[in-house]
């Protein structure tokens, strides 16, 4: 009798593996042939899944950010304007090892997305939707404030660069970035449009 085969199981040991390969030789080296040695899956197995390397790839980056999704909705923002808005720029950063790898497989994606259509659209999709996050959050921190739409979009704009340019230089860096630094630039971002 075959041995019955868990799909949702399948694809997630399939994105863990396009993740390591990432980490570890970059975006541009998977292909259903690397992906079927890191698993030790015949490459018609995977094939069963994704009909190709592009379609598998789509996929891990879905993945991705259905995790960072799962992620922030599991965490607690403070009551605290000001700490909100820590709270966010530290949530984003990745510490743990497992977020570590999944940021450096994202900011690859991101890189790749600028020379590619397809990915372009996803990154832009996933971009639109964290950036109206951002601003939600700055809309109520803000709240009692005189802050006009402009405002409010340039400091959008600015909190998200600040996260967007925490979570690169984390994937380039060796080893993860200090928590008290991170604090440090998110207080003093909160520290700014508090006065």
């Amino acid at each position: 009798m075959p041995k019955i085969v868990d799909p949702v199981a399948r694809r997630e040991q399939v994105a863990e593996a396009v993740i390591a390969e990432i980490v570890e030789n970059g975006l541009r080296s998977v292909s259903l042939s690397r992906i079927a040695e890191r698993t030790g899956l015949a490459i018609g197995s995977i094939r069963h899944f994704f009909g190709d390397t592009r379609e598998m790839m789509r996929f891990t980056l879905g993945a991705l950010t259905q995790r960072a999704l799962e992620r922030a909705a599991s965490r607690t923002l403070s009551a605290d304007p000001a700490t909100r808005i820590s709270d966010l720029v530290r949530f984003s950063v990745p510490f743990s090892e497992q977020e570590r790898r999944e940021n450096i497989a994202f900011v690859e994606y991101r890189v790749l997305a600028r020379t590619d259509r397809e990915l372009a659209a996803d990154i832009a999709a996933v971009t639109t939707k964290a950036k109206a996050a951002v601003e939600s959050l700055l809309r109520d921190v803000l709240v009692g404030q005189d802050v006009d739409d402009d405002t409010l979009r340039r400091e959008t704009l600015h909190l998200y660069s600040v996260i967007e340019g925490l979570c690169f230089s984390a994937a380039q860096q060796p080893t993860p970035l200090a928590e008290a630094d991170v604090r440090a630039v998110a207080e003093t971002f909160a520290a700014r449009l508090g006065r």
